[in-house]
């Protein structure tokens, strides 16, 4: 697999297959993504692995926190506020994830059914959390997306599938002590990792992406 059928391949899985992925497999993914660049070799991530029992004692904390109403406590606070044209396109998908959730049982209603589902960790069998110090600044930010795409597409080619999402790491704390994690290093988010469901009417949904002209601006070629 190249890069481009790799990028093109790529899509954010909602609902996972529990078959597990292979240690082997996981560590070759990861030999893989750690070749990405970083401001002057700095290499600032720190990355933890949750699977089998520890991933289900992690989703059934969430769980039970998502189910008392507990609002989410993350480490790298969200946006105040979006730019319009952001908060279009997140509505945009808020919607088409919205017709194709089934409705649930006991009154619940789409919106309720994927926010459970989002706390279930999409059923995937493997959680990759990154974190770096509290006191590095956004440029080390950026290197840990470098890292996350990295990790993505080296995925990608060895027929795993992802989505990266910040409600993996809604609950640091519970994160912290699960897997061993000094509270000097930040939970950022987590990419779970699995094979896609055919079956799941959510994995239907693929987003589009803003036209080359209205992204790129190209002056001298």
């Amino acid at each position: 697999m190249n890069v481009t059928d790799a990028l093109n391949s790529r899509a954010s899985i909602r609902a996972f297959k529990p078959d597990p992925i292979a240690r082997e497999t996981i560590r070759a993914i990861m030999e893989a993504a750690t070749r990405a660049p970083s401001w002057a070799n700095t290499q600032p991530w720190e990355i933890y692995i949750a699977a089998g029992e520890p991933l289900e004692r992690l989703r059934r904390g969430f769980l039970d926190r998502f189910h008392e109403g507990k609002p989410r406590a993350l480490d790298m606070p969200a946006p105040a506020q979006w730019p319009e044209a952001s908060k279009q396109r997140m509505e945009a998908l808020m919607a088409g994830r919205t017709r194709l959730a089934a409705p649930g049982t006991a009154g619940k209603y789409p919106r309720q059914v994927m926010a459970e589902w989002n706390y279930r960790f999409f059923g995937a069998p493997v959680v990759v959390y990154l974190c770096m110090e509290r006191g590095l600044s956004t440029w080390s930010l950026f290197d840990i997306g470098l890292l996350a795409q990295s990790i993505m597409l080296a995925a990608q080619e060895h027929g795993v599938d992802s989505i990266p999402a910040v409600m993996l790491a809604s609950y640091p704390d519970l994160i912290r002590t699960e897997l061993g994690i000094p509270q000097d290093q930040l939970v950022l988010f987590g990419i779970a990792l699995g094979h896609r469901d055919p079956q799941a009417p959510q994995n239907q949904l693929r987003t589009t992406r803003r036209p080359l002209e209205d992204v790129v601006r190209m002056k001298g070629l």
